[in-house]
């Protein structure tokens, strides 16, 4: 590949084909203790997950009621289940899961038992008994969806935390088929006989959607409705093949290592880190499916190549240059001064105020749950990283006035201290990734910046202009961008990290300061809200590497709230304001590969 540069400030790349965007990979994980098929599984990423009953062979009785739960380096056998079955549906995390109906001894069961992350117990049965039923949701919100004892049975229950009610049956029998979602916005595909039907529930009613690639059946999955991943399964014979759902459409990505059926995995993880587990022929094995970190030539908007195959030069650019904002779902915990990390589907929102908050939620794309607390309840604090590896780092608490140095790092369940910043500060700018973050100056005033490695901080070259509240991003701890702030008086100065210095580049149009926190990149990152300086604004800003631009503006004006999103095509602004609020808004441009024509 070929690189010329010095083009107007653009590299443009010369490249065989269109590059595309990063795509999971399957990778071997640690062993299940106990071989075994025809099992449940629950959790909420690749770092967690709980596998119940099953299949380990060898002849009757056929059933198990052993539980294994995942830490992220190992299965530890807990707690048995009380009564021993196969196929069943499973719903929840590791921590508070349904083991939901299944085939015993004789015969299918309407029996369903809770998880407390100790132990099991006898919960109201569902009102049909039955068998190769799948299940989404939590133990307070859950859905069950077909079974047997006929592959013809379309019956859909409902879970509201003490009884199940039967609601509107799917539109095609889904026997021994996949689930993933919420109870109220889920998706359901496949089924016995082999399968590729795919439909949408959107807590009434059924839409049958675009078809999967691969018919089958007895497969296992897990995501959102809007992002969505499902794998192994059986043709017959049994299968590797993973498909990845967009919202629209299935598309064919990374295969699993090995050829399974019958298997579990953590039903309730991101359709970018989850787990495969057990399955037949009456296995242990254990798979993570991930997305590495995107590298920064990765598409992203303002990104320009000649294909030399169709001797084109094309852009990645936004084909809605507006884009549009729409309410999302409702916060649990009304709250200003937060910050965000994750995508427009899969975010947490982090801390806050009116008095120091340590509430962690998390969105799915539809609505938040709660986590578990930061071990420092504070506002005003930088974020960078993914709702399964996430980083939060500085902060305030008042009264006393008080500037926190600590760090915590997420691992999709609950929070760790890790190694302190070497200045303590608050409403500072940042980025990056788990193991690869910036910290940018912030409150006291002093252009302070500090680098992440995965374990400790280290001071590095000042800011050109100090300042706080300021709006930042970064891949990592190599590139970053630093924009807005009060220094006093609010600045529109933006100024760009390369691993190195900082250069001034161009300023956004309006100053202002107390934006949004989290999300984006060096190249594509959004400006939202804020104060200008006062009052709070409705003004939204898309920048593209090289300048800003307005776009759509907020429906709601904000001021020091939490934002998540994929630069500045799906974006994500979670409360604010000086008062507790608990609304958010998505925004959403479509982005596309154009030709670029000269003339």
């Amino acid at each position: 590949m070929t690189t010329l540069k010095n083009l107007k400030g653009t590299a443009i790349q010369f490249l065989d084909s269109d590059p595309i965007d990063n795509v999971g990979t399957w990778a071997s994980a640690p062993s299940l203790n106990t071989a075994r098929q025809e099992l449940a599984g629950t959790g909420s990423s690749g770092s967690n997950a709980l596998a119940f009953g099953g299949d380990k062979g060898g002849g009757a009785p056929y059933s198990d009621t052993e539980t294994e739960k995942f830490d992220g380096s190992s299965w530890t056998e807990v707690n048995d289940l009380n009564q021993a079955r196969v196929n069943l549906g499973g719903a929840g995390t590791n921590t508070a899961a349904l083991a939901i109906a299944g085939s015993s001894n004789p015969g299918n069961t309407n029996y369903v038992e809770q998880w407390n992350g100790t132990n099991w117990t006898e919960i109201a049965e569902v009102n049909t008994a039955k068998s190769t039923n799948t299940a989404a949701g939590t133990t307070t919100a859950a859905i069950s969806v077909g079974g047997e004892p006929s592959t013809g049975n379309t019956q859909v229950e409902l879970w509201n935390g003490s009884s199940w009610t039967e609601t509107t049956e799917v539109n095609s029998a889904k026997s021994a088929g996949v689930t993933f979602g919420t109870s109220t916005a889920t998706i359901s595909a496949a089924g016995n006989p082999a399968s590729s039907n795919t439909e949408y529930w959107n807590g009434s009613s059924w839409t049958e959607l675009n078809d999967l690639n691969q018919a089958k059946y007895s497969l296992s999955g897990f995501g959102t409705y809007t992002a969505g991943l499902v794998f192994g399964g059986q043709l017959p014979p049994y299968t590797a093949n993973t498909e990845q759902w967009d919202g629209t459409s299935w598309t064919e990505v990374n295969n699993l290592g090995t050829a399974t059926a019958y298997q579990g995995s953590s039903s309730n993880a991101p359709n970018t880190d989850g787990l495969n587990f057990g399955g037949a022929p009456t296995i242990a094995t254990t798979e993570q499916w991930s997305f590495p970190t995107p590298p920064v030539s990765q598409l992203q908007e303002g990104l320009m190549w000649f294909n030399s195959s169709s001797s084109t030069l094309k852009g990645y650019q936004l084909s809605t240059p507006t884009g549009t904002w729409a309410s999302g779902g409702n916060l649990n915990t009304g709250r200003g001064n937060l910050s965000g990390l994750g995508t427009q589907t899969a975010a947490l929102a982090i801390g806050g105020s009116v008095s120091p908050k340590g509430q962690t939620e998390e969105y799915d794309g539809t609505s938040f749950t709660e986590k578990n607390d930061l071990n420092t309840a504070r506002m005003y604090t930088g974020s960078a990283g993914s709702v399964t590896a996430g980083l939060v780092f500085a902060g305030y608490n008042s009264p006393p006035a008080t500037n926190y140095a600590q760090t915590e790092t997420w691992n999709g369940s609950s929070w760790s201290e890790v190694n302190d910043l070497n200045t303590a500060r608050h409403a500072v700018g940042g980025g990056g990734t788990q193991s690869s973050a910036i910290c940018i100056d912030g409150n006291p005033r002093s252009g302070s910046v500090e680098l992440w490695d995965g374990s400790s901080w280290t001071e590095t070259t000042n800011l050109n202009t100090n300042r706080d509240g300021l709006g930042g991003a970064a891949e990592g701890s190599e590139s970053a961008i630093a924009f807005g702030g009060n220094t006093p008086p609010v600045t529109a100065n933006t100024e760009t990290w390369n691993g190195t210095a900082w250069t001034e580049v161009n300023n956004l149009n309006t100053a202002r300061n107390e934006m949004g926190t989290g999300g984006g990149t060096t190249n594509s990152v959004m400006c939202v809200g804020g104060s200008v300086p006062s009052p709070a604004s409705v003004l939204t800003e898309s920048w593209n590497g090289t300048s800003w631009t307005e776009v759509g503006d907020l429906a709601k004006a904000r001021v020091n709230f939490g934002q998540a999103g994929a630069g500045t095509v799906a974006v994500i602004a979670m409360a604010g304001g000086a008062s507790p609020e608990v609304q958010t808004e998505e925004f959403t441009a479509s982005a596309a590969v154009v030709t670029v024509t000269t003339s």
